[in-house]
């Protein structure tokens, strides 16, 4: 699968750049120790700060919150991107950004697992009970959060892709990290953690000079739908 996604898109956007098609990055391309100190420690003085936060948020989380929670539980790129830029921004409009997106995919997974490898955190509900998640959520590691990072990550290579716009999709990134606190599965510090790792990732994606070059080609592809429409 990342394999043949990444060769597919070379292949569309007539690149032959000598990268892996496995992937954008090398191994150790992010220090995720530097980036990610270790959590609060179950049971410390300082969980409990973030527990107390989490319970108020779910005290005040109305049914037209737990909504938007469960969407963004659920969010792909075209709903973040959609949200910033308008109906245009789709997988049939944008053939060669979804097939980058799903080939960044290949880079995320892997990182987001070693990430939360290294200081592996139980979620909220099961160091306290009264805590109630209003999305489906399973006993993996909370420590950081990967909608976090994924979202942030997102955000900075479209604010590559369409710079007018970059502000936009780091607010964007920001109401994923916000409602995913709403819902209680993740800490604060998770969702600070994922941004860290999001964004240094986009940065290290950024350095890459096949991925500067399908950046170009993406603004290309995207540019007509940018065009004030004709009176």
């Amino acid at each position: 699968m990342p394999m043949k996604c990444l060769a597919v898109l070379l292949a569309m956007l007539g690149l032959t750049t000598g990268v892996t098609a496995a992937s954008f990055l090398t191994p150790a391309a992010l220090d995720l120790p530097a980036l990610l100190p270790p959590p609060p420690a179950a049971g410390s003085p300082a969980e409990r700060v973030e527990l107390d936060q989490v319970l108020a948020a779910q005290a005040a989380r109305t049914p037209v919150q737990a909504a938007r929670c469960v969407q963004i539980e659920n969010e792909t790129i075209w709903l973040f991107g959609s949200e910033v830029l308008g109906a245009w921004f789709t997988e049939a409009n944008l053939p060669k950004t979804a097939a980058f997106f799903a080939a960044v995919r290949e880079d995320f997974i892997p990182v987001n697992r070693a990430a939360k490898a290294l200081h592996p955190r139980k979620r909220p509900p099961f160091a306290d009970p009264r805590i109630k998640p209003c999305v489906e959520f399973a006993d993996t590691g909370a420590y950081p959060s990967g909608h976090g990072i994924q979202s942030s990550l997102w955000a900075g290579l479209l604010g590559e892709i369409i710079p007018d716009k970059a502000g936009g999709f780091q607010l964007r990134a920001a109401t994923t990290r916000n409602f995913k606190f709403l819902a209680g599965v993740h800490y604060p510090s998770d969702l600070a953690a994922g941004q860290a790792v999001g964004e240094a990732l986009a940065r290290e994606l950024l350095r890459n000079p096949a991925v500067r070059k399908i950046i170009a080609e993406l603004r290309a592809e995207a540019s007509p739908h940018l065009r004030p429409a004709n009176n």
